[in-house]
């Protein structure tokens, strides 16, 4: 049995189908990319799955669990943690802060006793490593705001990283840096591969193809073609793509 799987997702937004019979079966610890072109339905689907929107029909199961129609904050505590294309992080916040306030035992706590308690050392020395293992430690003080885009990016990570989820959701995570960031990326993937089942959209296929047990093709809502990666080099779709030249 899959750990994570989705069977028949269809979604519309008023007359416009968006997703349409979309299936996924992931196998824990398995590194799963997800390619198309713009539009295709890439970020919906992952807002589906990870309950940011309720599918018009068709079910999502976790670790044998029917998760489908749960809220994104139900769903986070079932151990599924996404990043954004978008930054979410508290630009105010140090990045060791930032961490903390993902971390399982802030869940309980209100926001006002949030500061009191990120003083706590335990919870210090526990995003500090996190932060070590995406190699921002030596900026914990830093607030978000004043960090490089590519330590943003390794922050958003970390955060995502501090729930201890079972699958992680990355939604284009190289989008905007250079190719040193991608390379620091890339090494960062590389070492959470095997370790927690990773579910990721990406444009950059060189990277995506370096780094991916399978890849799923979505195009007009649908899955087009899945494969490895040596079974897509011939997908007429990836051949056909600019998004990133494949060795």
């Amino acid at each position: 049995m899959a750990l994570f799987e989705a069977t028949g997702l269809h979604m519309r937004f008023g007359q416009r189908v968006v997703l349409e019979r979309i299936d996924l079966a992931v196998d824990e610890h398995q590194f799963v990319g997800i390619i198309g072109p713009n539009g295709a339905g890439k970020t919906t689907c992952f807002n589906v799955l990870t309950g940011r929107y309720s599918p018009s029909r068709g079910n999502i199961t976790f670790a044998g669990e029917n998760i489908t129609n749960l809220s994104p904050q139900a769903i986070a505590r079932k151990g599924i943690a996404r990043s954004f294309q978008i930054m979410n992080l508290f630009d105010e916040y140090s990045a060791r802060d930032n961490v903390i306030q993902a971390m399982p035992e802030m869940r309980a706590m209100s926001w006002n006793m949030a500061h009191a308690v990120a003083r706590d050392r335990f919870l210090d020395e526990a995003a500090d490593e996190v932060l070590d293992g995406v190699g921002v430690a030596a900026r914990a003080d830093v607030r978000a705001k004043d960090l490089s885009y590519g330590d943003r990016r390794a922050l958003e990570i970390a955060v995502a990283l501090a729930s201890r989820p079972r699958v992680l959701f990355l939604d284009e995570p190289t989008s905007g840096l250079g190719a040193s960031g991608r390379a620091r990326l890339r090494e960062l993937l590389l070492k959470l591969k095997g370790k927690l089942t990773i579910v990721m959209i990406e444009h950059d296929l060189a990277l995506l193809f370096s780094l991916a047990d399978r890849v799923s093709v979505i195009q007009w809502g649908q899955v087009i073609a899945e494969g490895t990666p040596d079974e897509l080099r011939g997908d007429p779709w990836v051949q056909r793509s600019n998004l990133g030249k494949l060795q």
